[in-house]
């Protein structure tokens, strides 16, 4: 299922003439994978149609108001791989808190309990039959001019999401937690925010 890909970049918010759909996978690049340190460099979003629009945020720059329309825009479904560390760095660096959210990580727990191995590329190999490249993971993303490698890495991290999204919610449904998952969903804006200011650590614990 190996998709053909467009990539366009653009500086600071989206184009005014995008037209939105009614779903959009999202994922983010930062500085590091501290939210509450590491200033968000680049959105990247995909409607599904194999066009991946990648969205430089420069550090003074923080509007962006076709971004934050799409993002904040409660009835289009927003598709993240572990949305709970995007929707909180979007809250923190820009306000936007992302509703509704399908996130396919925690999809894939719920489902794939005969492993433990739920990272986007082994998702993409197992069920889509693809094999994604994470090298520029380790990447400096608040550079200005974004490299090819780096355009493409992050194209990547959106261009599947719909699909593992539609793998996923047959095995959900087939294994009867569909109905969980979906409640599991709409507590991680909630979940994000907590994390967004500072409380990290399960507040259901009990702790002698």
């Amino acid at each position: 299922m190996r998709k053909v890909k467009t990539i366009k970049l653009y500086h600071s918010d989206l184009p005014d003439d995008l037209e939105f759909g009614d779903s959009v996978a999202v994922d983010t690049e930062a500085m590091g994978l501290a939210h509450y340190r590491d200033r968000l460099c680049l959105v990247q979003l995909t409607f599904g149609d194999g066009v991946c629009h990648l969205v430089q945020i420069d550090r003074n720059v923080q509007e962006a108001p076709r971004l934050r329309a799409l993002l904040s825009n409660e009835n289009i479904e927003k598709i993240f791989h572990f949305a709970r560390f995007d929707v909180a760095l979007l809250y923190k660096s820009m306000g936007i808190l992302c509703k509704p959210v399908y996130c396919t990580r925690i999809a894939s727990v719920l489902s794939r309990t005969y492993t433990e191995r739920h990272s986007l590329r082994e998702l993409c190999h197992e069920l889509l039959g693809v094999d994604i490249s994470k090298t520029e993971r380790s990447s400096y993303w608040g550079a200005k001019f974004l490299t090819d490698a780096q355009k493409s890495y992050a194209a990547n991290d959106v261009l599947y999401l719909h699909d593992l999204k539609e793998k996923l919610n047959e095995i959900l449904k087939r294994e009867e937690r569909y109905e969980l998952f979906l409640d599991v969903c709409r507590c991680i804006p909630v979940r994000s925010q907590l994390d967004a200011i500072g409380f990290s650590e399960d507040i259901f614990a009990h702790h002698k």
